[in-house]
């Protein structure tokens, strides 16, 4: 049985779409452990109302080192298997990454290596979109690595932008997507069906035993 921890840091949509995969077994063989939030947000009750304990660990009032360590001892405490980061806006450290290498998986919503990195979160990220005037956007769910959205990659979906497009409606399709790629990455890390080689992952067609 994988332990999964979901982080995030607002309304918690994304985080929805795991436990609901997970509760309706389209994530296989897992249970979410725990939901942590970074600062007060709507994700815990989402989390408390399907069951799953919900914990904020607020990182603005225990400062960074400490936040950071409270953020490893919680995962330890919880014997969690893999990390994902369902809109969580803050940068876990070098120790953390380092810890979970490959068992940390982020969804972006844009194709990486396009319109991420630092600054690029939310709504911003459509609206750079839409300010560049290119034709194509989506999703992009990867693993985490020291850098800013620069690990490897599992999965991306591409969606068009469209002539009446605000970064509203942008953002409101390129959420229908996360809600269903997340929770399929999710799915082949369960599943043992993700290996890293380098800076590629390959989906194995089999699941591994």
């Amino acid at each position: 049985m994988t332990r999964v921890a979901i982080l995030a840091s607002g309304n918690g949509t994304d985080c929805e779409a795991v436990l609901e995969a997970v509760e309706q077994g389209r994530i296989h063989d897992a249970v979410v452990a725990i939901v942590v939030a970074d600062r007060p947000a709507g994700v815990l009750e989402r989390a408390r109302r399907h069951g799953v304990k919900g914990l904020l660990v607020d990182r603005r009032s225990l400062g960074r080192a400490s936040y950071d360590a409270a953020l490893r001892a919680t995962m330890i405490e919880h014997r969690v298997d893999v990390i994902v980061l369902a809109g969580y806006l803050s940068v876990l450290d070098r120790e953390t990454v380092a810890r979970w290498r490959n068992h940390i998986i982020n969804v972006h919503p844009s194709l990486i290596p396009a319109f991420c990195g630092h600054g690029f979160y939310g709504e911003h990220v459509h609206q750079a979109v839409l300010d560049a005037g290119v034709k194509l956007t989506g999703v992009t769910v990867h693993f985490v690595d020291e850098g800013t959205d620069t690990g490897p990659i599992i999965a991306q979906e591409a969606i068009p932008v469209l002539d009446d497009d605000d970064a509203a409606s942008l953002g409101a399709r390129v959420l229908e997507v996360e809600h269903r790629l997340l929770p399929w990455a999710v799915e082949l890390y369960c599943r043992g069906r993700l290996s890293v080689d380098g800076h590629k992952v390959r989906i194995d067609k089999e699941e591994k035993t």
